[in-house]
């Protein structure tokens, strides 16, 4: 099958820093889907595992964490899926990605796809959509269902793949006042498209910006851009007894410690932790791309594709891990088609 991948960390604008590869079919396990790719987004995770480092691998690293496709074949213990029905998902950072033909994907972490959309616009869903509505209804504990309508939430990193997602999650399925930060006049434009109330610029003082529309305090932080950078712009700003999530790694210590004053939880996000450690709930993935599949159906919510920038091989993985790494893209980038 074709494949893109790599041997070596490599800084992007090297030739060899992604390959063309053709490689032998996965088999699959008893939970496994062996599903055809038909179209990847591109996340900062791929350029982020690809970072140049001294590190050599034996056999190629097959990127990609986010796929559409069609299951061609099923394990002995699948139940949910069945050959020919089309699946969205993000997969599992431990195992081969999905820039390949072919590729195995645990059942519990698939979803069936929106049957409104085409591949590439389903691609440009899952891992954001996961990140955010983790972020948002378990870790933070609002309720999807809109119980704390009403209730305001400042997403610092609007305009990106989570944030995009995020708004939409925000405000209508729970409900929320949403503020969330951009930085230029078209990624201003894109957040209030996609139904943030305020928009205020994360280049600035965001505390100064929010007491300029009239808010001292907001009863949820979700920092999707630099926690170093906006920890204690976050400690300021949330409300006491409040709640900030972010799934950004920081760099230096965060001083945690300004929180206690106001007896304010900080948790971490990351969407791959159930596929990483097979915890018991991981069908809760499954169970979540599927309500969010119907969602995009019933007209609820909306792909976040910005892009799709040809088919899937090395040249056009490349130039789509520069664009991210230059840090201005909007909603998603997508490849399809090998």
């Amino acid at each position: 099958m074709k494949a893109v991948g790599l041997y070596r960390y490599l800084p992007i604008d090297h030739p060899e820093a992604l390959l063309d590869l053709e490689l032998p079919a996965p088999v699959p396990g008893p939970q496994d889907l062996l599903v055809r790719v038909e179209a990847v987004g591109v996340n900062p995770i791929d350029y982020k595992v690809r970072a140049p480092k001294d590190k050599q691998e034996t056999t190629p690293r097959v990127l990609g964490w986010d796929a559409a496709g069609v299951v061609e074949q099923v394990g002995a213990e699948v139940t949910l899926f069945r050959p020919g029905d089309r699946v969205y998902y993000a997969g599992d950072i431990t195992r081969a990605g999905s820039n390949a033909q072919l590729q195995l994907v645990d059942q519990r972490i698939a979803g069936a796809m929106p049957k409104t959309l085409d591949f590439a616009r389903a691609a440009a869903l899952p891992l954001t959509t996961i990140t955010a509505w983790e972020t948002f209804f378990e870790r933070l504990g609002i309720d999807a269902d809109g119980a704390h309508a009403g209730q305001t939430l400042l997403i610092i990193g609007g305009a990106g793949g989570v944030g995009s997602i995020g708004i939409q999650l925000a405000k209508r399925l729970a409900g929320l006042t949403v503020i969330t930060t951009a930085s230029r006049p078209e990624s201003v434009a894109w957040c209030r498209e996609l139904g943030a109330d305020h928009v205020i610029d994360h280049r600035g003082e965001l505390v100064a910006q929010l007491r300029e529309i009239g808010l001292k305090h907001v009863d949820y932080i979700a920092c999707f851009n630099d926690t170093d950078r906006h920890f204690r712009a976050m400690a300021e700003l949330i409300r006491p007894q409040g709640k900030i999530a972010s799934i950004v790694e920081n760099v230096a210590p965060l001083p945690i410690e300004l929180l206690k004053s106001k007896s304010a939880t900080f948790v971490w996000e990351m969407m791959f932790t159930r596929s990483m450690f097979a915890t018991p709930d991981m069908i809760e993935q499954h169970r979540l791309l599927t309500r969010v599949g119907q969602l995009i159906d019933d007209g609820r919510l909306r792909t976040t594709l910005a892009e799709v920038m040809g088919p899937i091989n090395a040249a056009n993985l490349r130039r789509a891990h520069a664009q991210l790494e230059d840090g201005h893209t909007i909603g998603k980038l997508v490849l399809q088609g090998f």
